[in-house]
């Protein structure tokens, strides 16, 4: 809309939308969001007041909040006829490729069936956003990793892990990415898109790579009884897939500029020296 100012309203300005956010900011756009407590550029998610006037001047929408622990979307729950109703051109939700479930390593595109794994809320949420608008956004997102959350981080800190679970597979993500990927859906139709890099693998080849460029030696292999993970760590640990992108590249034209982990930390690696 030439002349026209570019609003965007997050719900959850988190790790991710932070840095949409930020790359938003610096194009011109007006960005503000939620958060627990207001500051100078968001409002308290539960102030109504200035959320739905938000809602109401805002061009795009963006969810990043899952859902909460007793299975709600508190977004659709406080304000899903506020969005529904909204005359933004554009919303969006980020949600997890943890509603396809365990496959057992195998492919998964957007076609695959949802609601089986341990995120069933998660795979409620998605489809609950699907229902809310014609012109939804659906962004399935795998391991989300970037600067500050590496594991180049997790290695420099001692908190790194290696599980002796062979063949176990999985895919991730780059947060600059998922920023392409939003901005690629701007211009382009509605619809459900798996955001992930080109090179699913094994989450300790991961972590030996950070090692190697680290200069730092692996951590001791653990099997996943010995390791005393927290439910969520093993929950991550109870599923195997591979997550296709193609669809996304294809409808899109986006590409991912990481388009696998040892891309990804090189470039971390090297703002870190």
């Amino acid at each position: 809309m030439p002349g026209m100012t570019m609003h965007l309203f997050i719900f959850g300005m988190g790790y991710t939308a932070g840095y949409l956010a930020s790359y938003l900011r610096r194009e011109g756009w007006t960005v503000a969001g939620t958060r627990r407590t207001s500051d100078e550029d968001s409002v308290a998610f539960d102030d109504v007041g200035a959320v739905t006037s938000e809602l109401a001047r805002a061009t795009h929408i963006l969810s990043s909040i899952p859902p909460s622990k007793d299975g709600g979307d508190p977004v659709l729950e406080k304000y899903g006829e506020a969005v529904r109703s909204a005359p933004a051109k554009w919303v969006g939700y980020l949600s997890s490729t943890g509603v396809y479930g365990d496959v057992g390593g195998a492919w998964v595109d957007e076609s695959a069936p949802i609601g089986s794994g341990r995120r069933k809320a998660r795979s409620e949420a998605d489809m609950a956003w699907q229902k809310l608008r014609e012109d939804m956004r659906i962004f399935r997102l795998p391991g989300i990793y970037g600067p500050g959350r590496s594991a180049i981080e997790r290695v420099r800190s001692g908190k790194a892990r290696r599980i002796d679970l062979p063949n176990q597979v999985f895919s991730r993500v780059h947060v600059d990415d998922i920023v392409g990927g939003i901005l690629a859906s701007f211009d382009k139709p509605s619809g459900i898109f798996n955001l992930s890099d080109d090179r699913p693998c094994a989450q300790n080849e991961v972590i030996e790579y950070a090692c190697d460029l680290l200069g730092l030696p692996y951590p001791p292999l653990e099997s996943l009884k010995d390791a005393n993970l927290s439910p969520m760590a093993q929950g991550f640990y109870a599923e195997n897939r591979r997550v296709c992108n193609r669809k996304a590249k294809r409808l899109l034209g986006w590409e991912p500029r990481f388009a696998d982990y040892k891309i990804g930390l090189n470039a971390i690696g090297r703002k870190l020296d």
